[in-house]
C-alpha cells in the first residue's frame, strides 16, 4: 500500500467521523434514571418484568416481590402484558402459510403514595412470519426469536419513559 493511498484513508476516515458528529450520532449509553429502588406491579415475574430487571443498571435497584412498595421510590404497574397469534395468510387447501404475532403492554409509573410520575400508556408491536408446516421445529424458534425481539424493543421504549422522570426535590 502507497502512502498516498493510506493518506486518502485517512482523510476518509476523519470526513467520515466528522460528519457523524456533526449530524448529532452519538452512541447509545447507559441511562440515568432520577430514583435509586423500583417496583414492578403486579406482575413481577413476567417476560417483560424478567427483561426490566435484567436491563436496570447498577444504578437502580429493583424490589423483590415481597417487599414493601413503601421501599421503592418508583413503582412501575404492568397491569397488561398481552401475546397474540393470528393466521393472516393460507393457501387454497386451508394450511397456514403466515402468522401475525403481537405483543402488547400496558404500564404506568407512580410514587408508593399513588402521585403519577408517568400516566396510563400501552406499548403495542407486531411482526409478521411465514409458516411452513415442514420446518415447524425451526419456524417454532423464529417465533420465540420474534417475541424475544419484541419484548427487547418495548423494555427499551419503556426505559426511555422511565429516564424522563426527575427526582424529587
Amino acid at each position: 500500500m502507497t502512502p498516498a493511498v493510506s493518506r486518502r484513508k485517512l482523510v476518509a476516515v476523519v470526513l467520515a467521523s466528522g460528519a457523524l458528529s456533526a449530524c448529532g450520532f452519538k452512541l447509545r449509553g447507559s441511562q440515568s434514571f432520577g430514583f435509586r429502588r423500583i417496583a414492578i406491579y403486579p406482575n413481577p415475574g413476567g417476560a417483560i418484568a424478567q427483561t426490566l430487571r435484567r436491563s436496570f443498571g447498577t444504578g437502580v435497584q429493583v424490589l423483590p416481590a415481597d417487599a414493601p412498595l413503601t421501599q421503592a421510590q418508583v413503582v412501575l404497574n404492568m397491569p397488561l402484558e398481552q401475546r397474540d397469534k393470528v393466521v393472516v395468510g393460507s393457501n387454497a387447501s386451508g394450511q397456514v402459510r403466515e402468522f401475525q404475532l403481537r405483543l402488547r403492554v400496558r404500564f404506568s409509573a407512580s410514587t408508593p403514595q399513588g402521585a403519577e410520575l408517568l400516566p396510563s400508556d400501552s406499548i403495542a408491536l407486531q411482526r409478521d412470519f411465514s409458516y411452513n408446516e415442514s420446518a415447524a421445529l425451526a419456524k417454532e424458534t423464529e417465533e420465540a426469536l420474534l417475541y424475544r425481539d419484541m419484548e427487547n424493543d418495548i423494555v427499551a421504549q419503556i426505559l426511555r419513559r422511565l429516564a424522563t422522570i426527575k427526582p424529587a426535590p
